[in-house]
């Protein structure tokens, strides 16, 4: 198994990518093909409805940032993990999440199963 921690940071550098080829290219060499991505705002399947989504976030949340908050905890080729929404590193994130993604034996994203514990205000 690899460095789940690693895996997780370089998941959330593609939500942070904002040239959208080498957002591709990120996605392309971390993900498996069919990996689905899924949370209570989406459901899609690959590299192009992975990169779609994370375009429609990076499109509606313009200027801000993805971190990971706390540690990554890992096992059995999972890791679930808190990440937020901020402004400027270690601001009060204006949107959190809890992700689990789950990895293949060479750590390619194969799943990420979202959910959304604070969203922003309308």
């Amino acid at each position: 198994m690899s460095d789940l921690t690693t895996t997780v940071d370089r998941y959330l550098a593609i939500w942070n990518e904002a040239d959208a080829d080498k957002r591709a290219a990120a996605i392309a060499e971390l993900f498996t093909a069919d990996a689905p991505y899924i949370d209570p705002l989406a459901a899609v399947e690959g590299h192009e409805g992975f990169g779609a989504v994370v375009a429609g976030a990076r499109e509606q949340f313009k200027g801000l940032t993805f971190e990971l908050h706390g540690t990554v905890d890992a096992h059995h080729n999972q890791a679930r993990f808190q990440w937020g929404l901020v402004t400027e590193p270690g601001a009060e994130p204006i949107a959190i999440g809890f992700d689990v993604l789950v990895a293949d034996e060479a750590g390619r994203v194969k799943a990420v199963y979202g959910f959304l514990d604070k969203v922003p205000a309308a």
